[in-house]
């Protein structure tokens, strides 16, 4: 019996479960949230008259960092991207462009198989196939500099590097042109800071709410040490409509 083939290694396997989703205050008016933890993003929900984006809560400077995002069978349009910008970054404009990467505070990765900074871009990857749904990892190196994609398991090689360099916050951004597309946050990991953050991981798996964590006997200064990640825990919900209870 012929072996099976190995499956790809996932980024930061030895890494521990992230906790962060796009950020309800920091997006475009043309982009909904809803689902578990206000994972989806929803753009452009009736029709389309240009860019519209969002960008995530987690603060990726110094660290390692991996995401995925479940893009939806609709993959059409003059842009659709992923990557990672600064506040700087804008997340609407009413015109049709690839925005994320439009200047210097942004980087990103268009459906077109194209990387943009600065406002210039360069060939990366083959298109994405339109109307097929796909799956698109973002491996941030915060110690290394670099930004690199992965499509379905595969990954695509470094596409930026240099970001060790830049000052201020980055964070993920996910933007579209197209009406009616969807990207879920769905997988998301971290590399560990040290022991001490290895071994919160650990307690953590056990304890996963405040209240569990209020009901153990430890000093204040270990319980608020433990307590930091479940603050970017957003409670999940599940509405009973898509456009209902989103935001």
């Amino acid at each position: 019996m012929a072996a099976l083939p190995a499956l790809p290694a996932l980024p930061l396997r030895h890494g521990c479960e992230d906790h962060w989703t796009w950020n309800r205050r920091d997006r475009s008016h043309e982009v909904r949230l809803y689902g578990p933890g206000l994972r989806v993003a929803h753009f452009h929900p009736n029709w389309s008259s240009g860019t519209a984006g969002v960008r995530g809560t987690r603060v990726l400077n110094n660290g390692r960092y991996y995401w995925e995002l479940r893009i939806s069978q609709r993959i059409f349009g003059t842009s659709m991207m992923f990557g990672v910008g600064t506040r700087r970054a804008r997340l609407h404009v009413d015109a049709f462009m690839n925005l994320l990467g439009e200047d210097e505070h942004g980087w990103g990765l268009s459906h077109k198989g194209l990387l943009w900074h600065g406002g210039r871009w360069t060939h990366y990857t083959k298109p994405f196939r339109e109307n097929e749904a796909t799956t698109v990892g973002v491996l941030f190196d915060g110690i290394a500099g670099t930004l690199t994609y992965y499509k379905d398991g595969t990954c695509l090689g470094v596409a930026f590097k240099g970001l060790n360099e830049v000052r201020e916050p980055l964070y993920p951004i996910i933007c579209s042109t197209a009406a009616k597309t969807e990207m879920t946050l769905a997988l998301m990991k971290r590399d560990f800071v040290n022991l001490q953050d290895r071994c919160r991981a650990v307690i953590l798996k056990r304890v996963k709410s405040q209240t569990q964590l209020d009901k153990l006997a430890l000093p204040p200064r270990i319980k608020a040490y433990l307590s930091e990640p479940l603050a970017d825990i957003v409670q999940p919900f599940q509405p009973v409509n898509k456009y209902v209870n989103s935001v």
